[in-house]
């Protein structure tokens, strides 16, 4: 393509195995105003234990839980604020920590969530993660091991943008990766992926016994939205960095990831450690969910402030007296 041309989206190859057109079809327009937003339930999001999970029958779009643009924006507003109030709570308790879990195909939007959800939150409090190919040191170790060295401490909030589950998502669909890892070939011989999911599962359950709270949400994109995306990337000069070859060579192996995506839901989504599937389509309704998702997971949390005795009070009392004086 020359200088200056633009891709136009119907240039875009459909992923392989899937027909040239494969969009959900289109939600009704709800008619509510803003007074009357749709009220979101979370648990319409999440991976039942144990499910058989065939994502074909999990929409990428809803009908939108904000009225307009203005009502989005004062909803998101609503829960930032509520969430940076459950911060500051959740660091003051000091019992609790929470680890957020994002994964997706390209262009799903999971950098746009976390940096709108947790705009209001304290970044001290608050960690993210962005795990991209392994290192030789990695390498050396078990697949969960460089994760774990980044799991948030007692009252604060992690994010891994990304994580270990890309050890049972682009390993599986790219055998060459997981055969370069040093496993010794006789355990490569053994059920690799129901292993893993054990050695997952037996972590998350860990950690929830020990008081980490793990969230795990997948952005479910359509083929099509992500073509379109894909393409405003190559049309907007500021996103140019955004988009490269491989992301185009990643999209051909479309089914292989759904497939992958299906058994990694259902083997992993715990009452502890739950999974959501976010239609992600559309980006605004999609952070409204997570937004929600996060606050009310927080508020289930038995969370207080610590109390003070009574000659800690005594003492304060006194401190004040002589500010004052």
């Amino acid at each position: 393509m020359g200088a200056g041309a633009s891709l136009h989206v119907d240039d875009v190859p459909p992923p392989a195995g899937l027909p040239a057109k494969h969009a959900p079809s289109k939600p009704s327009t709800p008619n509510r105003d803003k007074e009357n937003s749709m009220k979101i339930r979370i648990k319409d999001y999440r991976v039942r234990p144990d499910d058989k999970v065939d994502l074909s029958r999990w929409s990428t779009r809803v009908d939108p839980v904000y009225a307009d643009k203005e009502d989005y924006r004062q909803m998101l507003d609503r829960d930032v604020g509520q969430l940076s109030d459950l911060q500051q709570l959740l660091y003051a308790s000091n019992q609790f920590s929470l680890l957020l879990i994002f994964q997706a195909m390209d262009a799903a939007g999971k950098d746009g969530a976390i940096k709108h959800v947790m705009s209001g939150v304290n970044p001290q409090g608050c960690q993210v993660y962005s795990f991209k190919h392994p290192s030789a040191t990695e390498l050396d170790h078990d697949f969960l091991w460089r994760t774990t060295m980044n799991l948030p401490e007692r009252g604060r909030i992690g994010i891994f943008n990304r994580s270990y589950y890309e050890e049972v998502l682009i390993a599986r669909v790219h055998p060459e990766i997981l055969h370069g890892q040093g496993i010794p070939e006789a355990l490569l011989r053994k059920n690799v992926w129901k292993g893993r999911y054990k050695s997952i599962n037996d972590l998350e359950s860990h950690l929830h016994r020990n008081g980490t709270v793990v969230v795990k949400f997948f952005l479910h994109l359509s083929p099509d939205e992500q073509r379109r995306r894909f393409v405003d990337r190559i049309d907007d000069a500021d996103k140019h960095w955004k988009f490269s070859a491989a992301d185009l060579t990643e999209r051909s192996f479309w089914p292989q990831y759904m497939k992958a995506y299906e058994q990694c839901l259902g083997h992993t989504s715990s009452g502890d450690a739950p999974w959501y599937v976010v239609p992600a389509d559309d980006k605004e309704n999609a952070r409204l969910i997570v937004s929600r998702i996060v606050v009310e997971t927080l508020e289930a949390l038995d969370m207080a402030y610590p109390t003070l005795d009574a000659e800690r009070q005594k003492e304060l009392q006194s401190l004040r007296e002589q500010l004052m004086a």
